[in-house]
């Protein structure tokens, strides 16, 4: 089998198969002992889904949905089990609501439900009644006649022949998969990408990913429900690379020095918040080791590729790379070569800071609606430029509206929305989506993210403010963990903050300071009237922060706050949050 003979999402592992067999295809923790999966052991049992899917009365287009709370290899078993007859995966993000799953599961025509443990059973189990719902499974092994190992119990042998031609008449342009965004605002809506959306897809990053050699480890943590963790791993598939999956975003840092990883996606949040680790325990050396610290950090802000900086910038990166940043690597697993993020716009501080670090990142573009990437930073031929998000995919086309809109057409752009063809074709104007970005190309060919269509806002005075550009300059203040602008209709923009917890902490024992109310402590207010100073000096007067609001709590997705890939939900949090709202312009 070749490279040029994948299609169909489920080739992927059949490549991987045919030209690099592994042992460990995919790897996970049990009882403290890392276990493994061979890809011979995954498509094995793939197929058997397949017959027991068959055995149930699922035909090619039904849709089958399935909900994990953490990445695991039945998740990519049963992705295989469905594709290949010709049905459609329906992923969910298991911290949708109860309305939530009601409508998606009734939206999408789902037959079968799976889920991956006994809360999400129950979760599923509750609004089944009010859905077409024929039968919900669990991956779990219980004695129960809905646990995995009762579902499989429904495979034969005597339709492996009905899988093989099944599987020949599935179409690169049929249907595969129906992703239902989680939304900032609004309805969730199912985005249809077909095989050919993401596969090519996939094969457009990999011309930017320099990762040559097979036997190489990844770590699977990020939402497998979310596109861009999701053609990261039929990449990761195809190269023949080890999947492990971590326990949880909370134990990832142990993970990583378990695991070793030589590459994973990130989004920004979570790198914000491991360089907010990061900086934390260098503030709390002493002495000389502290002054190396943050020199090395100072320098590592001033970073510029290609050793634009000149010889003794790199003779002095050299020395902090050896002494300060070898120990970030250590915590990183040691092996990492780069990190590809996407997901959100980056702080180009922090792209700077971790690739003078030698972790590099490379920042990507996309939407779950473009399969999901657009452009990709790298490192090689000049394909790297700070504060942009790289240059366009070769087979990608980027035009930017009047009103500064970025536009894109490629065979990467979704089928549509499901059931929602005026949505769609609102959406996909001359065979170019409207993303709801506004950016632009510089003369390099490299594509900056400037703010969201959506969320930039008009003052009462007619003034327009991006709160994107603004937060990620809050968020540089170590004080600052979450800040969301506000102000649209109102004579000043604003900000509501959730701050950095920790630090506070760090910050009050330091000055023996005990704080009692930190959304009203006036010393603390004060100290963080001059993080937002320092911020303000860098807007024009009718962009800056006139006052603000702290709140009591952290911003959680459980709480509803941040989607699961850590984006604000910034309707929700405003509605959470009316009476400070209210305080700031009553």
């Amino acid at each position: 089998m070749q490279k040029s003979d994948i299609k169909r999402l489920f080739d992927f592992p059949y490549y991987q198969l045919a030209n690099h067999t592994q042992e460990k295809c995919f790897v996970y923790k049990q009882h403290d002992a890392w276990l493994n999966i061979s890809t011979q052991e995954y498509l094995e049992t793939a197929t058997k889904i397949s017959s027991a899917l068959l055995n149930l009365g699922v035909k090619p287009n039904d849709k089958i949905a399935v909900i994990t709370n953490n990445n695991q290899y039945k998740w990519f078993m049963l992705d295989v089990g469905v594709l290949q007859i010709g049905a459609v995966n329906v992923p969910l993000y298991p911290t949708f609501s109860d309305t939530d799953f009601e409508y998606i599961l009734n939206h999408s025509d789902a037959k079968f439900c799976f889920v991956s443990d006994d809360e999400l059973y129950q979760k599923a189990h509750k609004i089944a009644g009010k859905t077409q719902l024929e039968k919900i499974f669990s991956f779990e092994e219980i004695n129960v006649d809905y646990s995995w190992n009762h579902f499989l119990s429904n495979a034969t042998t005597n339709n492996i022949n009905e899988i093989e031609n099944l599987k020949k008449h599935v179409s690169p342009q049929d249907l595969a998969t129906i992703i239902y965004t989680s939304g900032t605002t609004g309805t969730p809506k199912g985005v249809m990408l077909t095989h050919d959306n993401i596969t090519k897809n996939v094969f457009s990053v990999a011309k930017r990913i320099n990762l040559n050699e097979t036997n190489k480890r990844v770590v699977s943590y990020l939402p497998i429900c979310h596109i861009f963790e999701r053609a990261s791993s039929y990449y990761c598939q195809q190269m023949g690379f080890e999947i492990h999956f971590a326990e949880s975003i909370e134990s990832l840092g142990d993970n990583l020095k378990e695991i070793k990883p030589h590459f994973m996606a990130v989004v920004p949040r979570l790198l914000e918040k491991v360089f907010d680790k990061i900086v934390d325990k260098g503030s709390e050396l002493r002495g000389i080791k502290k002054q190396l610290f943050f020199w090395a950090l100072h320098l590592a802000e001033q970073y510029q590729p290609y050793k634009k900086n000149g010889f003794w910038y790199e003779f002095k990166l050299k020395i902090a790379n050896k002494i300060i940043f070898t120990k970030w690597r250590e915590a990183l697993g040691n092996h990492l070569e780069f990190m590809l993020a996407g997901s959100a716009p980056m702080q180009p501080r922090l792209v700077s800071v971790f690739t003078a670090a030698k972790i590099p990142v490379f920042e990507g573009y996309g939407m779950t609606e473009t399969s999901p990437a657009v452009s990709v930073s790298d490192m090689r031929n000049n394909g790297f430029k700070l504060g942009t998000v790289g240059r366009v995919l070769d087979d990608v086309s980027v035009k930017i509206a009047d009103d500064g809109e970025i536009l894109v057409k490629g065979p990467n752009v979704m089928k549509g929305y499901y059931k929602n063809e005026t949505l769609t074709n609102q959406t996909i104007v001359n065979g170019y989506i409207h993303t709801g970005d506004i950016g632009e190309v510089d003369e390099d060919g490299f594509l900056k993210i400037t703010d969201r269509k959506k969320e930039i806002f008009k003052t009462s005075g007619g003034k327009y403010i991006a709160p994107a550009v603004l937060e990620a300059e809050l968020k540089k203040s170590r004080f600052i963990e979450q800040a969301m602008v506000i102000g649209e209709g109102e004579k000043m923009p604003a900000a509501i903050i959730q701050l950095h917890f920790d630090f506070i902490k760090q910050w009050a024992k330091k000055h023996r300071y005990t704080i009692l109310d930190i959304t009203s402590d006036e010393r603390l207010i004060k100290r963080i009237q001059k993080e937002i100073n320092i911020c303000n000096k860098k807007f024009g007067k009718w962009e800056q922060i006139k006052r603000f609001e702290i709140t009591s709590d952290e911003w959680t997705i459980e709480a509803g706050h941040l989607t699961p890939t850590l984006k604000m939900r910034r309707k929700i949090i405003k509605k959470m949050y009316e009476k400070l709202y209210n305080k700031i312009y009553n």
